[in-house]
Protein backbone atom coordinates (compact mmCIF):
# COMPACT_ATOMS: atom_id res chain seq x y z
CA UNK A 1 0.00 0.00 0.00
CA UNK A 2 0.88 3.31 -1.23
CA UNK A 3 2.12 6.25 1.53
CA UNK A 4 -0.72 8.53 0.16
CA UNK A 5 -3.06 6.05 0.21
CA UNK A 6 -2.19 5.15 4.04
CA UNK A 7 -2.43 8.98 4.63
CA UNK A 8 -5.62 9.48 3.22
CA UNK A 9 -7.15 6.29 4.63
CA UNK A 10 -6.05 7.99 7.75
CA UNK A 11 -7.52 11.08 7.20
CA UNK A 12 -11.02 9.59 6.19
CA UNK A 13 -10.50 7.45 9.55
CA UNK A 14 -10.22 10.73 11.69
CA UNK A 15 -13.02 12.09 10.29
CA UNK A 16 -15.35 9.05 11.03
CA UNK A 17 -13.87 8.61 14.25
CA UNK A 18 -14.74 12.48 15.16
CA UNK A 19 -18.11 11.83 14.02
CA UNK A 20 -18.26 8.81 16.58
CA UNK A 21 -16.92 10.90 19.13
CA UNK A 22 -19.42 13.97 18.90
CA UNK A 23 -22.08 11.70 18.95
CA UNK A 24 -21.15 9.89 22.17
CA UNK A 25 -20.17 13.15 24.02
CA UNK A 26 -24.25 14.02 22.50
CA UNK A 27 -25.56 11.19 24.17
CA UNK A 28 -23.28 11.11 27.48
CA UNK A 29 -24.27 14.69 27.76
CA UNK A 30 -27.96 14.15 27.48
CA UNK A 31 -27.55 11.02 30.00
CA UNK A 32 -25.67 13.13 32.64
CA UNK A 33 -28.47 15.99 32.59
CA UNK A 34 -31.26 13.40 32.80
CA UNK A 35 -29.06 11.89 35.81
CA UNK A 36 -27.74 14.84 37.48
CA UNK A 37 -30.64 16.87 39.01
CA UNK A 38 -28.26 20.24 38.78
CA UNK A 39 -28.70 22.84 39.39
CA UNK A 40 -32.01 21.94 38.80
CA UNK A 41 -34.53 18.73 37.92
CA UNK A 42 -35.47 19.13 34.32
CA UNK A 43 -39.13 20.70 34.77
CA UNK A 44 -39.82 18.80 30.91
CA UNK A 45 -37.97 15.89 29.88
CA UNK A 46 -37.67 15.74 26.12
CA UNK A 47 -36.57 12.31 24.54
CA UNK A 48 -33.19 11.96 23.24
CA UNK A 49 -34.47 11.70 19.41
CA UNK A 50 -36.03 14.32 19.51
CA UNK A 51 -32.50 16.32 19.43
CA UNK A 52 -31.41 15.06 15.83
CA UNK A 53 -31.13 17.77 14.16
CA UNK A 54 -29.22 20.05 16.58
CA UNK A 55 -26.86 16.66 16.88
CA UNK A 56 -26.58 16.89 12.87
CA UNK A 57 -26.17 20.58 12.58
CA UNK A 58 -23.61 20.52 15.41
CA UNK A 59 -21.86 17.34 13.98
CA UNK A 60 -21.61 18.87 10.00
CA UNK A 61 -20.31 22.70 11.99
CA UNK A 62 -17.41 20.82 13.87
CA UNK A 63 -16.32 18.41 11.27
CA UNK A 64 -16.44 21.01 8.68
CA UNK A 65 -14.56 23.97 10.78
CA UNK A 66 -12.03 21.09 11.93
CA UNK A 67 -11.45 20.14 8.25
CA UNK A 68 -11.23 24.31 7.46
CA UNK A 69 -8.87 24.35 9.93
CA UNK A 70 -6.75 21.38 8.20
CA UNK A 71 -6.89 18.94 11.26
CA UNK A 72 -7.70 16.25 8.51
CA UNK A 73 -4.16 17.01 6.77
CA UNK A 74 -1.71 14.85 9.28
CA UNK A 75 1.19 16.59 8.90
CA UNK A 76 4.65 14.83 9.86
CA UNK A 77 4.93 16.12 13.45
CA UNK A 78 1.59 16.90 15.02
CA UNK A 79 1.69 19.17 18.46
CA UNK A 80 -0.54 18.03 21.02
CA UNK A 81 -1.13 21.81 22.05
CA UNK A 82 -1.85 22.88 18.62
CA UNK A 83 -4.59 20.45 18.10
CA UNK A 84 -5.91 20.78 21.65
CA UNK A 85 -6.67 24.60 20.38
CA UNK A 86 -7.76 24.00 17.31
CA UNK A 87 -10.30 21.36 18.40
CA UNK A 88 -11.40 24.01 21.09
CA UNK A 89 -11.86 26.60 18.70
CA UNK A 90 -13.95 24.10 16.36
CA UNK A 91 -16.21 22.53 19.29
CA UNK A 92 -17.07 26.21 20.76
CA UNK A 93 -17.73 27.77 17.57
CA UNK A 94 -19.65 24.35 15.90
CA UNK A 95 -21.79 24.42 18.64
CA UNK A 96 -22.65 28.46 18.87
CA UNK A 97 -23.19 27.49 15.04
CA UNK A 98 -25.49 24.75 15.07
CA UNK A 99 -28.01 26.02 18.12
CA UNK A 100 -27.60 29.28 16.05
CA UNK A 101 -28.69 26.99 12.49
CA UNK A 102 -31.20 24.71 14.74
CA UNK A 103 -33.31 27.95 16.10
CA UNK A 104 -33.56 29.29 12.74
CA UNK A 105 -34.71 26.31 10.71
CA UNK A 106 -36.71 24.52 13.89
CA UNK A 107 -38.00 27.60 15.60
CA UNK A 108 -41.69 25.39 16.41
CA UNK A 109 -39.47 22.44 17.41
CA UNK A 110 -40.12 21.58 21.24
CA UNK A 111 -36.53 20.68 21.80
CA UNK A 112 -35.03 23.53 20.66
CA UNK A 113 -37.07 25.31 22.88
CA UNK A 114 -36.27 22.87 25.63
CA UNK A 115 -32.37 22.50 25.02
CA UNK A 116 -30.94 22.62 28.61
CA UNK A 117 -28.41 24.69 29.10
CA UNK A 118 -25.92 21.95 31.19
CA UNK A 119 -26.62 19.90 28.80
CA UNK A 120 -24.91 22.05 26.47
CA UNK A 121 -22.00 22.54 29.09
CA UNK A 122 -21.51 18.62 29.33
CA UNK A 123 -22.00 18.36 25.64
CA UNK A 124 -19.48 21.03 25.15
CA UNK A 125 -16.70 19.43 27.30
CA UNK A 126 -17.10 15.95 26.74
CA UNK A 127 -16.89 16.45 23.13
CA UNK A 128 -13.64 18.37 23.35
CA UNK A 129 -12.17 15.43 25.58
CA UNK A 130 -13.85 12.67 23.22
CA UNK A 131 -12.38 14.52 20.33
CA UNK A 132 -8.40 14.83 21.68
CA UNK A 133 -8.74 11.30 22.92
CA UNK A 134 -9.66 9.85 19.91
CA UNK A 135 -5.67 11.81 18.34
CA UNK A 136 -4.29 10.70 20.84
CA UNK A 137 -5.06 7.29 20.00
CA UNK A 138 -4.74 7.71 16.11
CA UNK A 139 -1.00 9.53 16.87
CA UNK A 140 -0.35 6.62 18.88
CA UNK A 141 -1.85 4.15 15.93
CA UNK A 142 0.04 5.44 13.28
CA UNK A 143 3.47 5.83 15.04
CA UNK A 144 3.02 1.95 15.87
CA UNK A 145 2.55 1.58 11.87
CA UNK A 146 5.34 3.98 10.83
CA UNK A 147 7.48 1.91 13.19
CA UNK A 148 6.70 -1.14 11.50
CA UNK A 149 7.35 0.47 7.64
CA UNK A 150 3.30 1.06 7.42
CA UNK A 151 3.12 4.41 5.91
CA UNK A 152 6.88 5.86 5.74
CA UNK A 153 8.04 8.15 2.39
CA UNK A 154 10.63 6.79 1.31
CA UNK A 155 13.08 10.10 0.59
CA UNK A 156 16.82 10.30 -1.05
CA UNK A 157 18.87 13.30 0.27
CA UNK A 158 20.84 15.31 -2.50
CA UNK A 159 23.73 17.07 -0.94
CA UNK A 160 26.85 16.47 1.42
CA UNK A 161 27.15 20.08 2.77
CA UNK A 162 26.34 21.53 6.51
CA UNK A 163 22.49 22.21 5.13
CA UNK A 164 22.05 18.43 4.12
CA UNK A 165 24.09 17.34 6.94
CA UNK A 166 21.54 19.48 9.21
CA UNK A 167 18.54 18.13 7.13
CA UNK A 168 19.86 14.67 7.56
CA UNK A 169 20.16 14.95 11.35
CA UNK A 170 16.85 16.03 12.01
CA UNK A 171 15.57 13.18 9.92
CA UNK A 172 17.60 10.56 11.52
CA UNK A 173 16.99 11.99 15.21
CA UNK A 174 13.22 12.34 14.67
CA UNK A 175 11.77 9.29 13.48
CA UNK A 176 8.55 10.31 14.30
CA UNK A 177 8.46 12.38 11.15
CA UNK A 178 7.49 9.11 8.99
CA UNK A 179 10.68 9.28 6.92
CA UNK A 180 12.62 6.35 5.81
CA UNK A 181 15.95 7.42 4.42
CA UNK A 182 17.01 5.30 1.50
CA UNK A 183 20.16 7.00 0.92
CA UNK A 184 22.38 10.84 0.51
CA UNK A 185 22.99 11.35 -3.09
CA UNK A 186 26.92 13.04 -3.87
CA UNK A 187 28.27 14.76 -6.73
CA UNK A 188 31.90 14.52 -5.53
CA UNK A 189 33.34 13.41 -2.39
CA UNK A 190 34.70 9.99 -1.54
CA UNK A 191 32.70 9.10 1.65
CA UNK A 192 30.42 5.92 1.45
CA UNK A 193 27.77 6.75 4.01
CA UNK A 194 27.21 9.82 6.42
CA UNK A 195 25.60 8.74 10.11
CA UNK A 196 25.16 4.96 9.05
CA UNK A 197 23.33 6.01 5.67
CA UNK A 198 24.91 4.96 2.62
CA UNK A 199 25.36 6.69 -0.15
CA UNK A 200 24.11 5.85 -3.36
CA UNK A 201 25.10 7.79 -6.44
CA UNK A 202 25.59 10.82 -7.85
CA UNK A 203 22.88 13.20 -9.25
CA UNK A 204 22.97 11.94 -12.79
CA UNK A 205 21.68 8.70 -11.00
CA UNK A 206 18.61 9.91 -9.57
CA UNK A 207 15.93 8.25 -12.39
CA UNK A 208 17.47 4.86 -11.42
CA UNK A 209 17.40 5.37 -8.11
CA UNK A 210 13.82 6.65 -7.91
CA UNK A 211 12.42 3.29 -10.08
CA UNK A 212 14.45 0.76 -8.17
CA UNK A 213 13.65 2.18 -4.55
CA UNK A 214 10.11 3.48 -5.76
CA UNK A 215 11.46 6.82 -3.72
CA UNK A 216 8.62 8.97 -2.77
CA UNK A 217 10.46 12.20 -2.01
CA UNK A 218 13.73 13.80 -2.70
CA UNK A 219 15.18 16.70 -0.73
CA UNK A 220 17.54 18.74 -2.77
CA UNK A 221 19.87 20.83 -0.07
CA UNK A 222 22.82 21.97 -1.90
CA UNK A 223 22.43 25.87 -1.84
CA UNK A 224 26.33 25.72 -1.79
CA UNK A 225 26.00 24.95 -5.35
CA UNK A 226 23.69 27.29 -6.80
CA UNK A 227 20.87 27.84 -8.61
CA UNK A 228 22.03 25.96 -11.97
CA UNK A 229 23.09 23.28 -10.33
CA UNK A 230 19.99 22.92 -8.19
CA UNK A 231 17.93 22.76 -11.61
CA UNK A 232 20.13 20.43 -13.17
CA UNK A 233 18.62 17.89 -9.74
CA UNK A 234 15.57 19.11 -10.40
CA UNK A 235 15.46 17.99 -13.79
CA UNK A 236 17.04 14.45 -12.94
CA UNK A 237 13.80 13.88 -10.76
CA UNK A 238 11.23 14.67 -13.00
CA UNK A 239 11.11 11.47 -15.23
CA UNK A 240 9.19 9.81 -12.02
CA UNK A 241 6.49 10.55 -9.82
CA UNK A 242 8.21 11.86 -6.76
CA UNK A 243 7.86 14.94 -4.65
CA UNK A 244 10.60 17.45 -4.72
CA UNK A 245 11.18 19.73 -2.23
CA UNK A 246 14.30 21.86 -2.07
CA UNK A 247 16.06 24.05 0.62
CA UNK A 248 17.25 27.01 -1.14
CA UNK A 249 20.04 29.59 -0.68
CA UNK A 250 18.10 32.19 0.88
CA UNK A 251 16.08 30.77 3.31
CA UNK A 252 19.82 29.93 5.49
CA UNK A 253 19.24 33.36 6.52
CA UNK A 254 15.20 33.67 6.99
CA UNK A 255 13.32 32.35 9.80
CA UNK A 256 10.54 33.51 9.29
CA UNK A 257 7.54 32.33 7.05
CA UNK A 258 7.93 34.35 3.89
CA UNK A 259 5.46 36.86 2.34
CA UNK A 260 4.83 38.61 -0.03
CA UNK A 261 4.20 42.74 -0.24
CA UNK A 262 3.25 45.00 -2.56
CA UNK A 263 4.95 48.38 -3.13
CA UNK A 264 3.12 50.14 -6.06
CA UNK A 265 2.77 47.12 -8.56
CA UNK A 266 6.11 45.76 -7.24
CA UNK A 267 6.07 42.51 -5.11
CA UNK A 268 8.32 42.45 -2.56
CA UNK A 269 9.01 39.03 -0.44
CA UNK A 270 9.47 40.24 3.52
CA UNK A 271 11.89 38.17 4.95
CA UNK A 272 12.07 39.87 8.51
CA UNK A 273 8.79 41.37 10.39
CA UNK A 274 8.95 40.93 14.47
CA UNK A 275 6.01 39.86 16.35
CA UNK A 276 7.03 41.27 19.70
CA UNK A 277 6.87 45.03 19.35
CA UNK A 278 4.10 47.86 20.62
CA UNK A 279 1.19 46.51 22.87
CA UNK A 280 2.79 42.63 22.99
CA UNK A 281 5.69 43.95 24.44
CA UNK A 282 3.93 45.19 27.63
CA UNK A 283 1.75 42.47 27.77
CA UNK A 284 4.82 39.74 28.11
CA UNK A 285 5.73 41.80 30.60
CA UNK A 286 2.95 41.24 32.35
CA UNK A 287 2.56 38.02 31.96
CA UNK A 288 6.68 37.60 32.94
CA UNK A 289 5.52 39.60 36.06
CA UNK A 290 2.61 37.39 37.43
CA UNK A 291 4.19 34.09 36.09
CA UNK A 292 7.55 34.81 37.95
CA UNK A 293 5.56 36.11 41.23
CA UNK A 294 3.59 33.43 41.20
CA UNK A 295 6.37 31.20 40.67
CA UNK A 296 8.86 32.65 43.02
CA UNK A 297 5.59 32.00 45.90
CA UNK A 298 4.82 28.55 45.30
CA UNK A 299 8.06 27.41 44.99
CA UNK A 300 9.97 28.89 47.65
CA UNK A 301 9.79 26.00 50.11
CA UNK A 302 12.06 24.14 47.50
CA UNK A 303 14.00 26.60 46.95
CA UNK A 304 14.95 26.55 50.41
CA UNK A 305 15.40 23.01 50.61
CA UNK A 306 17.45 23.60 47.77
CA UNK A 307 19.63 26.40 49.49
CA UNK A 308 19.93 24.34 52.73
CA UNK A 309 20.89 21.23 50.66
CA UNK A 310 23.58 22.91 48.55
CA UNK A 311 25.54 24.56 51.55
CA UNK A 312 25.21 21.20 53.55
CA UNK A 313 27.11 19.46 50.66
CA UNK A 314 30.04 21.42 49.89
CA UNK A 315 31.71 24.69 50.79
CA UNK A 316 30.96 28.27 48.84
CA UNK A 317 28.22 30.40 48.03
CA UNK A 318 24.56 28.88 47.33
CA UNK A 319 23.93 31.20 44.46
CA UNK A 320 25.92 31.47 41.47
CA UNK A 321 26.05 34.92 40.04
CA UNK A 322 27.60 35.65 36.30
CA UNK A 323 27.09 38.42 33.81
CA UNK A 324 25.03 37.62 30.63
CA UNK A 325 24.14 39.71 27.50
CA UNK A 326 20.36 40.44 27.31
CA UNK A 327 18.34 43.04 25.68
CA UNK A 328 20.32 45.36 23.55
CA UNK A 329 23.10 43.54 23.96
CA UNK A 330 23.22 45.09 27.57
CA UNK A 331 25.14 42.78 30.43
CA UNK A 332 22.72 41.86 33.78
CA UNK A 333 23.67 39.38 36.38
CA UNK A 334 21.84 36.07 35.83
CA UNK A 335 20.99 34.15 39.23
CA UNK A 336 21.28 30.90 39.43
CA UNK A 337 21.78 27.61 42.32
CA UNK A 338 25.54 26.92 42.34
CA UNK A 339 25.58 23.04 40.97
CA UNK A 340 29.77 23.85 39.91
CA UNK A 341 32.78 23.70 42.46
CA UNK A 342 33.84 26.75 43.37
CA UNK A 343 36.94 26.43 41.00
CA UNK A 344 34.74 25.13 38.24
CA UNK A 345 36.12 28.56 35.98
CA UNK A 346 39.75 29.22 37.45
CA UNK A 347 40.95 27.67 33.94
CA UNK A 348 38.47 30.79 31.74
CA UNK A 349 34.90 29.73 30.73
CA UNK A 350 33.92 26.59 29.00
CA UNK A 351 31.52 24.64 28.00
CA UNK A 352 29.04 22.16 30.02
CA UNK A 353 29.44 18.72 28.76
CA UNK A 354 27.45 15.88 29.66
CA UNK A 355 29.09 14.19 33.20
CA UNK A 356 31.15 17.30 33.77
CA UNK A 357 33.57 16.45 36.05
CA UNK A 358 33.63 20.45 38.07
CA UNK A 359 29.14 19.25 38.98
CA UNK A 360 29.16 18.35 42.08
CA UNK A 361 27.18 15.51 42.95
CA UNK A 362 24.07 17.38 44.40
CA UNK A 363 24.68 19.87 41.45
CA UNK A 364 24.19 16.63 38.70
CA UNK A 365 20.27 16.29 39.67
CA UNK A 366 19.47 19.74 40.10
CA UNK A 367 21.15 20.39 36.44
CA UNK A 368 18.80 17.30 35.16
CA UNK A 369 15.69 18.05 36.57
CA UNK A 370 16.36 22.26 36.11
CA UNK A 371 15.72 23.34 39.36
CA UNK A 372 19.33 25.19 38.94
CA UNK A 373 17.49 27.71 36.59
CA UNK A 374 14.65 28.79 39.23
CA UNK A 375 16.49 31.89 41.07
CA UNK A 376 15.97 32.85 37.19
CA UNK A 377 12.48 33.76 38.33
CA UNK A 378 14.77 36.54 40.09
CA UNK A 379 15.50 38.08 36.98
CA UNK A 380 12.46 37.62 35.48
CA UNK A 381 10.57 39.52 38.63
CA UNK A 382 12.90 42.17 38.10
CA UNK A 383 12.60 42.82 34.11
CA UNK A 384 15.78 41.67 33.13
CA UNK A 385 15.02 37.98 31.48
CA UNK A 386 11.83 36.76 30.24
CA UNK A 387 10.07 33.15 31.15
CA UNK A 388 10.53 32.24 27.72
CA UNK A 389 13.57 33.78 25.24
CA UNK A 390 16.68 33.12 23.67
CA UNK A 391 18.91 31.77 26.37
CA UNK A 392 21.14 34.48 27.00
CA UNK A 393 24.80 33.87 26.93
CA UNK A 394 28.28 35.29 28.75
CA UNK A 395 29.73 37.99 26.36
CA UNK A 396 33.21 36.34 26.07
CA UNK A 397 31.19 33.46 23.61
CA UNK A 398 28.92 36.63 22.20
CA UNK A 399 32.05 38.20 21.07
CA UNK A 400 33.24 35.40 19.18
CA UNK A 401 29.65 33.78 17.88
CA UNK A 402 28.66 37.35 16.24
CA UNK A 403 32.15 37.28 13.82
CA UNK A 404 30.54 34.06 11.67
CA UNK A 405 26.66 33.24 12.94
CA UNK A 406 24.56 35.21 10.47
CA UNK A 407 22.08 37.80 12.47
CA UNK A 408 23.78 36.54 15.91
CA UNK A 409 23.12 39.67 17.47
CA UNK A 410 19.60 40.19 16.14
CA UNK A 411 18.49 37.18 19.05
CA UNK A 412 19.21 40.51 21.15
CA UNK A 413 16.10 42.25 20.67
CA UNK A 414 14.43 40.07 22.68
CA UNK A 415 15.22 39.47 26.51
CA UNK A 416 17.08 36.63 27.47
CA UNK A 417 14.48 33.61 28.73
CA UNK A 418 14.67 30.67 30.93
CA UNK A 419 13.65 28.21 28.32
CA UNK A 420 13.38 28.64 24.58
CA UNK A 421 12.43 27.39 21.34
CA UNK A 422 15.76 26.32 20.71
CA UNK A 423 16.15 24.66 23.97
CA UNK A 424 12.94 22.53 23.73
CA UNK A 425 13.99 21.50 20.32
CA UNK A 426 16.98 19.74 21.26
CA UNK A 427 19.64 22.77 21.13
CA UNK A 428 21.17 22.81 24.51
CA UNK A 429 24.71 23.20 25.49
CA UNK A 430 27.55 22.46 23.22
CA UNK A 431 24.91 22.43 20.44
CA UNK A 432 25.11 23.89 17.04
CA UNK A 433 25.09 27.84 17.87
CA UNK A 434 24.06 28.44 14.08
CA UNK A 435 20.99 26.19 14.68
CA UNK A 436 19.88 27.86 17.57
CA UNK A 437 20.27 31.43 16.21
CA UNK A 438 17.70 30.06 13.70
CA UNK A 439 15.44 28.81 16.09
CA UNK A 440 16.38 32.16 18.65
CA UNK A 441 15.00 34.04 15.42
CA UNK A 442 12.29 32.05 14.21
CA UNK A 443 10.57 32.42 18.10
CA UNK A 444 11.16 36.24 17.77
CA UNK A 445 9.05 36.55 14.41
CA UNK A 446 6.79 33.70 15.41
CA UNK A 447 6.12 35.01 18.78
CA UNK A 448 2.25 34.56 20.56
CA UNK A 449 0.82 33.80 23.54
CA UNK A 450 -0.06 29.95 22.31
CA UNK A 451 3.96 29.72 21.37
CA UNK A 452 4.96 30.65 24.75
CA UNK A 453 2.35 28.78 26.34
CA UNK A 454 3.84 25.53 24.27
CA UNK A 455 7.55 26.15 25.21
CA UNK A 456 6.35 26.10 28.97
CA UNK A 457 4.41 22.80 28.93
CA UNK A 458 7.40 21.65 26.30
CA UNK A 459 9.97 22.41 29.14
CA UNK A 460 8.07 21.20 31.68
CA UNK A 461 7.51 17.70 29.75
CA UNK A 462 11.13 17.23 29.00
CA UNK A 463 12.31 17.86 32.79
CA UNK A 464 10.47 14.79 33.97
CA UNK A 465 11.29 12.53 30.64
CA UNK A 466 14.48 10.91 29.00
CA UNK A 467 14.67 13.88 26.60
CA UNK A 468 16.77 15.66 29.12
CA UNK A 469 19.48 14.42 29.22
CA UNK A 470 21.61 17.04 27.13
CA UNK A 471 24.36 18.97 28.40
CA UNK A 472 23.35 23.03 29.66
CA UNK A 473 25.31 25.79 29.66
Amino acid sequence: MTTQRVRTLFAVWLMMLDVLMIALAFVAAYQLRVSIDWPEPLANQVPLADYLSIFIAQALAIVTLLFLNRQYYLPRAASRIDQVVYVFISVSVGMLIAIALSTLFYRSDQAILDYPRTMLVYNWFLTILLLMLGRFFTNWLRKRLQDRGIGKDKVLLVGTGDTARMILQRIVWTPGLGYDLVGIINGDGQETEILGVPILGRPEDLPELIEEYRIDEVIVAIPEKGHRETLHVISYCERGRVTIKVFPDLFQYITSTAGIEDLGGLPLLSVRDYALRGYLLTLKRVIDFVGSTVGLIFLSPLMFLTAVAIKLESPGPVFFVQPRMGLDGREFMMIKFRSMRTDAEKDGPGWTVKDDPRQTRLGTWLRRLEVDELPNLINVFLGEMSLVGPRPEQAYYVEQFRRYVPRYMDRHREKGGMTGWAQVNGLRGDSSINERTKYDLWYSENWSILLDTKILLRTLWQIFSSRNDEPRY
